[in-house]
């Protein structure tokens, strides 16, 4: 007898270079048309996305299902689905306001998006701003930011808000603890330079 374990992508994103091109957007911006060049093997990209009340130049959605499976897939048991909700905006600047605001958005398509069951496992909300610098307030405010919410005391799983600020103009950026995301944004970095990070956590995910 054999039991096995299933991670997968489930999205529909394309498997090879030129189908992840020709389903990519195009963004104006040369910035963000580079970190969607990063991202588009494993989040569905969209541009000039609204969110509540607010609009984002980028947004992506990563989705991951995993399950134990018995000899065959059709018999399966465990199943749990993770899943990152990506939203980038450009700003002429940034502050602790503006940044508290984006919280409460997370928190507020939690309630809306969210169908909390035994097979949901957990949901990030990702905000990225690209600013022209980031001050010390904000930097030492993200820095140690971590918001995770638990649902039926985590027998539904739980959600997570991340925040990210970035000054590519300064090769400057600063991510809460599980805005693993932002190393993709960090363009004068190689992705693949640590075990850590964004390749990290999608490597332990997907197998």
């Amino acid at each position: 007898m054999s039991e096995s374990d299933d991670t997968r992508r489930t999205a529909e994103a394309p498997e090879t270079a030129a189908e992840a091109d020709a389903d990519l957007p195009s963004w104006d911006d040369d910035y963000l048309q580079r970190v969607a060049d990063r991202l588009k093997f494993n989040y569905d990209l969209e541009r000039d996305h609204t969110a509540g009340s607010q609009r984002f130049e980028m947004y992506g959605r990563l989705y991951v299902e995993s399950q134990k499976q018995f000899f065959h897939q059709s018999i399966n048991w465990a199943n749990y689905e993770t899943v990152e909700h990506l939203f980038v905006r450009r700003a002429d600047g940034v502050s602790r306001a503006d940044l508290d605001a984006l919280v409460e958005l997370g928190h507020d398509l939690a309630d809306e998006w969210i169908a909390a069951d035994e097979e949901h496992q957990g949901t990030d909300f990702t905000f990225v701003l690209v600013v022209p610098d980031i001050p010390e307030d904000v930097r030492s405010y993200v820095d140690g930011f971590r918001d995770r919410t638990l649902l039926k005391y985590g027998y539904y799983g739980a959600y997570e808000v991340n925040l990210a600020v970035v000054a590519p103009d300064r090769e400057d950026a600063v991510g809460s603890s599980e805005a693993d995301v932002t190393a993709a944004f960090e363009l004068w970095r190689d992705l693949d330079a640590g075990p850590d990070g964004l390749l990290g956590r999608l490597r332990a995910w997907l197998g």
